[in-house]
């Protein structure tokens, strides 16, 4: 899927925007009242997820070292 290192840095791009807009919204939503435990529960669940994802894609993009 993601073989080449321009679509892997591309991918990589839109997943830690989407982090950053996601802690923007956590925020907004924890400040507000009154607050949607169950919305924001699902957003940090997602924001979890992309950092697992995230974190994935950057081990790909480290050459393997022969030890």
């Amino acid at each position: 899927m993601l073989n080449d290192r321009d679509s892997i840095l591309r991918k990589l791009h839109e997943l830690r925007s989407e982090h950053r807009d996601l802690d923007t919204v956590i925020a907004r939503l924890v400040d507000g009242s009154p607050l949607d435990q169950l919305h924001l529960q699902r957003l940090k669940k997602r924001k979890l997820l992309l950092k697992d994802e995230i974190a994935w894609l950057e081990s790909h993009l480290i050459p393997d070292s022969i030890a």
